[in-house]
Parts: structure tokens; C-alpha cells; sequence
């Protein structure tokens, strides 16, 4: 467990390492375009080996940090440029709703069962298709999805997108908690480290998306 932990933090100031190069391209004139696109796609292919090839995550799980940090440190320029003060009501959202997850988890006052997983799972693979479909139509079409603008309805579905990627953090501590308790190989320090940057990133990016949405509404 203290192994995973400290892998964590590894992922955290790696990620945060290469975050600050695309923020400083950013606000001293330079495009970051090509490393934050570039990082968000390199970030998902390691992503995808590393579900068919956890023994690797020694190796994918700091690339991933890195790769992953271009995105964000590029993502989260361009909301700041938007919105003053957003990236830093985000990353305290992101950071309270984790320290929440952890607390309810710890004190079993959220218990993750088998149904828990399962309806999970299921929003979960429901959002990633939804967003899939939308961005695919959208491409090609002049179709606007529904969870674009600042409408009711899109920040309505921005909120249950934060709810799921929220509960998506309660099978990252049980996924993690079964490896310690079945005395899983030491590589999986490294995979359940970054299934839980994973879901971090993820949570994050939906409270830029949500605050920014609010945001727009002034």
C-alpha cells in the first residue's frame, strides 16, 4: 500500500513537471498545440497497452505522467486565458472530492460491491461511448452535442459526469486494497498508481469543463 502511495506521488510530480512546460509555452507567446495534442495521444496509447500489458507499468505509468502532463499543463492555459483563477478552483475541487472518496472508502462508509462495480462500470463505458459518438458526429456533421454550451441540460450532464469519475476513485482504492490483500507482483504498485492519476485527470478536466460552463453563464 505504501508502495502504491509513493508511486502516486511519483505520477503527481511528473505529471505536474511537464504540466508547467506547456503552461510557460502558453503565457510567454509560444503555441503549445502540437505537445498538448501530442501528449493526450501518446498518454492514451500507453494507456491502452498498459490494460493488455500491466507487467509493464514500471515503464508506461511514468510515461504516461509525463505525456499526460503536456495535455493538461496545455488544456489548462487555455481555460485560465478564458477564465482567471479557474485551473486553481479545479485543482481544489479535484483535490476535496478525492480527500472526501478517500474518507468515505476508509471508514467503510461506502462499500464497494459487486452491484457497485458493475453500475459503475456501466456509466462509466456509457460516457466514454457518448462522448465517442458525439465527437465523431460532430466531425463530420454540423450536429452540436448536448453536453456543449452552458445550457441547464449540459451542465446537469457535466455534474453526472463528475459523479461517475468520482465513484470511478472508490475501485481504484478497492482495485488497489485487493492487490495488497492478494499479494499481487510489485508492478502493481505502478498499475494502480496510475489507474488512480487516471481517474484524477479525468475528474479534473470535468471541473474545468463544469466551472467553465458556470462560468459562461455570469
Amino acid at each position: 500500500l505504501s508502495g502504491t502511495i509513493n508511486k502516486t506521488l511519483i505520477l503527481f510530480l511528473l505529471l505536474t513537471a511537464t504540466a508547467m512546460i506547456t503552461w510557460w509555452m502558453s503565457f510567454n507567446g509560444i503555441n503549445p498545440m502540437l505537445p498538448t495534442i501530442g501528449g493526450a495521444i501518446v498518454g492514451l496509447i500507453l494507456v491502452v497497452i498498459s490494460a493488455f500489458k500491466p507487467q509493464l507499468s514500471p515503464y508506461l505509468a511514468p510515461g504516461y505522467a509525463l505525456f499526460e502532463g503536456l495535455f493538461i499543463g496545455g488544456v489548462s492555459a487555455i481555460f485560465e486565458a478564458m477564465y482567471p483563477g479557474i485551473v486553481i478552483q479545479a485543482v481544489g475541487a479535484t483535490f476535496v472530492t478525492f480527500m472526501v472518496c478517500l474518507g468515505l472508502y476508509k471508514y467503510k462508509i461506502v462499500k464497494v460491491t459487486e452491484q457497485f462495480k458493475s453500475v459503475v462500470v456501466a456509466a462509466t463505458l456509457a460516457i466514454a461511448t457518448y462522448y465517442l459518438i458525439s465527437w465523431l458526429v460532430s466531425m463530420f456533421t454540423s450536429f452540436t452535442p448536448v453536453h456543449h454550451g452552458s445550457s441547464m441540460m449540459s451542465i446537469g450532464i457535466s455534474v453526472f459526469v463528475i459523479i461517475i469519475a468520482a465513484l470511478n476513485l472508490f475501485l481504484d482504492f478497492d482495485r488497489i486494497e485487493e492487490g495488497v490483500k492478494e499479494k499481487m507482483p510489485k508492478f502493481m504498485e505502478w498499475y494502480g498508481a496510475m489507474g488512480l492519476m487516471i481517474t484524477l485527470v479525468w475528474l479534473y478536466i470535468e471541473f474545468l469543463r463544469l466551472l467553465s460552463k458556470l462560468n459562461s453563464r455570469d
